[in-house]
């Protein structure tokens, strides 16, 4: 069989030791099958073993092999579109649920961290950075949106203060968030698969499913195994392929490249960013950037439609970095990876259910480190017969991506081309 291992990049260097678990062979039977050993599906599978259920995970490669385990690594409230976009497209009831848990991902990381013990260079603080004036008063709207929704721990940056917080003469203010902050993702996803493992939860690596048995005792098939359950979870979402046909056409697999540099000096690193907070900024495309525990710049940015890895990744993100820090022309680069993430059209994402007892939840449209933790959360409500804020996700509109699969990359590129280009004009 074949064995897929992690990629190189900075966090599977870093990461934390854990045992290879074994691929799944033969019959096996479980209260609840999940599919995917990301956060959506190790959250998923916590909240349900504290709750007494029977868990089996099946992983494709390894825990946290997909964006759980490569993406930027930080703690980002709300979602990819904001709460003011759901308020106009869903009652006002479900509205009123998802605003209230648009800040509830940050919060049960920092639960899970301290409850097992995860050892994953927890940091707190995260800032969204505004090169315009316009972008200023998205925030200043931003701000007083999540307050409206009782998220109070937030603080207006104008441009001498945002200086003292990053080292970049480019943003003329900022927002800065108090709950949010940055973590070493990998080690996250290590950490509660321990978790899941120590309330005696199973998982499987290596375990790709091909294929879904549905029915009203549905079964997970592996190419040397097989699980049935009473339900069944289908947490892949960029790397599910083609699955759930009904899942792959209202969703699109997008790449998003990161580059970590050799280590820094203390003086140096504290000179970029004093108070070790993390940084995304306001653009339609956005970059994003932290240090690392051992000091390290990682620095991200850049989408591929489509999900295709470019060939010099070093190339499309270095001049983002040396753009932010002119001071790291000299750094060297010792890591650059990419890794997918799903996008949804509305940017939305998508919850549901198929039949009575295959669940989903994917599309965090790049917005997923917090929301992947809080879908977790509700999924499992929902499979213990709690399905209201289940309900509030799953009654968002699942559009489908126009033009079909042939079409959904370039017509998805060109629009996304024309926010780039608002960007750039600064309107």
């Amino acid at each position: 069989m074949a064995y897929t291992p992690y990629p190189q990049s900075y966090y599977a260097f870093s990461a934390n030791p854990a045992p290879q678990r074994p691929p799944l062979i033969g019959e096996h039977e479980t209260d609840v099958c999940v599919i995917g050993a990301g956060y959506t599906g190790l959250s998923t599978a916590l909240f349900l073993l504290e709750n007494g259920f029977r868990v089996t995970v099946l992983e494709a490669a390894q825990v946290g092999f997909g964006a759980s385990g490569r993406n930027g690594g930080q703690i980002v409230n709300s979602y990819s579109r904001d709460i003011d976009v759901i308020e106009r497209n869903t009652n006002s009831q479900a509205a009123a649920l998802m605003g209230q848990m648009a800040f509830e991902g940050g919060r049960v990381i920092r639960e899970r961290i301290e409850r097992y013990n995860i050892q994953c260079d927890l940091k707190n603080g995260g800032v969204f950075a505004a090169f315009t004036s316009r972008q200023m008063e998205h925030l200043e709207a931003q701000k007083r949106l999540w307050e409206r929704y009782g998220h109070t721990q937030l603080e207006l940056l104008d441009r001498q203060a945002i200086r003292r917080v990053v080292a970049c003469d480019n943003y003329v203010g900022g927002l800065l968030d108090h709950t949010g902050g940055h973590i070493h993702p990998l080690n996250l996803a290590l950490g509660e698969a321990a978790a899941v493992e120590s309330l005696g939860g199973v998982i499987h690596e290596q375990s790709p499913v091909v294929r879904i048995e549905r029915g009203t005792t549905p079964v997970a098939h592996t190419s040397q195994g097989r699980v049935r359950a009473k339900f069944l979870v289908v947490a892949g979402n960029a790397y599910l392929g083609n699955l759930l046909p009904e899942l792959a056409a209202k969703s699109m697999p997008c790449g998003s490249q990161v580059i970590a540099t050799e280590p820094l000096s203390e003086e140096l690193a504290l000179s970029l960013l004093p108070q070790d907070y993390c940084v995304e900024d306001c653009n339609y495309l956005l970059d994003y950037y932290r240090l690392s525990a051992d000091r390290r710049l990682i620095y991200g940015g850049g989408v591929t439609y489509g999900a295709r890895d470019p060939a010099n990744i070093e190339a499309i993100i270095r001049p983002k970095l040396l753009n932010t820090f002119p001071q790291l022309q000299n750094v060297k680069i010792d890591f650059a990876w990419t890794g997918n993430f799903l996008l949804t059209l509305s940017r939305l994402p998508q919850v549901g259910r198929i039949g009575d007892n295959i669940y989903y939840s994917q599309g965090c449209s790049g917005h997923g480190v917090t929301y992947t933790h809080l879908a977790g959360k509700v999924l499992a409500e929902a499979l213990r017969g709690q399905a209201e804020r289940f309900d509030a996700f799953a009654g968002l509109p699942h559009y489908p991506f126009p033009g079909g699969r042939l079409f959904r990359i370039p017509l998805t590129a060109l629009g996304a081309g024309y926010y780039q280009l608002r960007d750039r004009l600064g309107v």
